[in-house]
Parts: structure tokens; sequence; C-alpha cells
């Protein structure tokens, strides 16, 4: 099996706020995905930015926000184990998160021995 990360992104900080019930989606989906013996890694489902946030490139560059060539909001991510990145692409599908216009980007975990 392969590991795929499920990135997750908003338009803005402010879809950010998540009621009770769609916190209950969510953890639904989560359980779900455990249930089946696909989740690898929670990972830090959260990863909002809160207060300034910098970047450290090479020969001592510093940036203001980590993802300064993108506009969206990167809220959080897991890791799915599954045979192909369309079966990740699936499990991404039933995320609530299009309800409030999120997106969910799919990328293969590179593992090296």
């Amino acid at each position: 099996m392969k590991e795929f990360a499920l990135i997750f992104r908003l338009k803005d900080i402010a879809d950010f706020k998540p009621s009770p019930e769609q916190m209950q989606e969510r953890m639904n989906w989560l359980g779900g995905i455990a249930a089946q013996n696909k989740l690898a890694d929670k990972g830090n489902t959260l990863l909002p930015i809160l207060g300034s946030a910098k970047t450290v490139k090479a020969d001592n560059v510093i940036t203001d926000g980590p993802y300064t060539e993108i506009k969206e909001f990167i809220s959080g991510y897991i890791v799915v184990k599954v045979d192909t990145i369309e079966e990740a692409v699936e499990i991404a599908k039933e995320n609530p998160i299009f309800k409030i216009g999120g997106s969910i980007e799919v990328r293969e975990v590179l593992k090296r021995d």
C-alpha cells in the first residue's frame, strides 16, 4: 500500500469556524477511514496560522507567512494508506469541507528506505 497526504484548504481563515455539527461530521468521516484501517496518520490535523508566521529559505532569507505563493488557508492534513491515488481521491470526495467551499489536495507521500 502507498500513503497519500490529504491537505485541507479553505479560501479564508474566516471560514475556519466549524459548528459542533460540522466537527461531528468531520469526526465521523475520519472514523470511517480509521474503521477501514486506511488512516495512516492524523498528523496535526489543524494547522491554523495564528498571529505571525515566517518561512526560512536558503541563505537565511526569511519571508512573512509560510504560503506566500498560495492564497488559500491550509487548515490541516491527514495521511491515508491505499493502493492508488484514485482511491485516495475517492476518500477525499466524502469530506464535509466542500460544504463550506474548501478543497483537498491529494499528494503521494514518498517513503525512503
